[in-house]
């Protein structure tokens, strides 16, 4: 690292690889392979995004974030989004009470499951656009409002979304305001031959791991802070900046792929998620200046979900990483001389 850097902030930059690494260890003790689902997740949780997670079932998305609200032993909560949820049904909602004593009569709101600090909402694109809205102002401001009273949710607050590919009939996709508001969105693959017998090795034989606390939520919070502190030099700055407008049509920076395929291209909060990305990616290498490479690493995640691809893209075929893959590929690093 560089030696102008605060003393007490290299030590701090060096005391979280080692938690984000004993993090990723405990979290590896119930979770086979995936390796890069887990840091994008971590990458959410570390710099106060959320996480999109989309796979079919059975590859253990519910039980990485079951583990990871062990090993950090924050509030957790899951709800199972289905056709017939209603937003009540994940804020809460005010009860009429009456006092069996004095017989005083008042209305008392009854928290629901959002009020966790690691919230699952499973299977979200289930449920009606009505109650899928409902996680928005949570999601944004860390809070919800009910009956005209706004109540705040408690520090540090993480949602993770799951949605299945399969089986479309009676979903309802999210709409891109939905969709903006997370800061990755994770393609979750089939496990390779080794990490299936390791599965049933572990699943099959009475196993159960032991998972430890790494982590409290202050010192969680404390980290969220940390990653903001991280430098990013002017011209790695404008590199992100370019990447996020060349996906917008007929842009000064748009390449071949995007005027063709792509409809609608990403808002700030896509550059805003590239920056705080590359910042942890800084620190997980050691350093307190995010790099061009640190920006490249978590492009796809970031981007993959705020893109909208035209007519013409989705008849041809066209993935929207593919899209996204020649946008990286022809954006150089250093902006020509004016």
């Amino acid at each position: 690292m560089a030696s102008n850097i605060d003393p007490a902030v290299e030590k701090a930059t060096a005391e979280f690889k080692h938690k984000f690494l004993l993090l990723k260890q405990e979290i590896g003790k119930a979770i086979v392979g995936h390796d890069e689902i887990v840091e994008g997740v971590l990458t959410c949780l570390f710099t106060g995004g959320h996480a999109l997670l989309e796979g079919v079932p059975g590859l253990g998305k519910t039980y990485l974030i079951r583990t990871l609200s062990q090993a950090v032993q924050l509030k957790f909560s899951r709800v199972q989004f289905t056709p017939d949820l209603m937003p009540a049904d994940i804020i809460g909602t005010n009860i009429f009470i009456e006092e069996p004593d004095s017989g005083r009569r008042h209305f008392q709101f009854q928290q629901g499951p959002i009020f966790a600090q690691i919230v699952l909402a499973d299977e979200i694109n289930r449920a009606t656009p009505k109650t899928q809205s409902a996680v928005l102002e949570a999601m944004q401001e860390h809070s919800v409002t009910v009956g005209g009273t706004t109540y705040r949710l408690e520090e540090p607050f993480f949602v993770m979304a799951t949605q299945n590919p399969i089986e479309q009939e009676g979903t309802y996709p999210l709409p891109e305001a939905q969709l903006d508001r997370f800061m990755f969105k994770l393609v979750v693959n089939y496990s390779s031959r080794d990490e299936i017998k390791t599965i049933l090795d572990r699943t099959t034989t009475g196993h159960q791991p032991d998972i430890r606390q790494v982590m409290t939520g202050q010192e969680i919070l404390g980290s969220q802070n940390l990653v903001k502190r991280v430098v990013m030099a002017p011209h790695v700055q404008d590199y992100a900046v370019r990447l996020a407008m060349a996906s917008h049509p007929n842009g000064p920076y748009a390449v071949d792929a995007t005027n063709r395929y792509v409809r609608w291209g990403v808002s700030p909060r896509a550059a805003q998620a590239l920056t705080l990305g590359a910042k942890l990616r800084a620190m997980l290498d050691g350093r307190f200046n995010a790099s061009f490479s640190d920006v490249q690493k978590v492009y796809l995640p970031a981007m993959r979900h705020r893109v909208l691809l035209n007519f013409e893209g989705e008849a041809e075929g066209v993935s929207t990483d593919d899209v996204l893959r020649e946008i990286m590929d022809k954006t150089p690093t250093m902006a020509e001389a004016a």
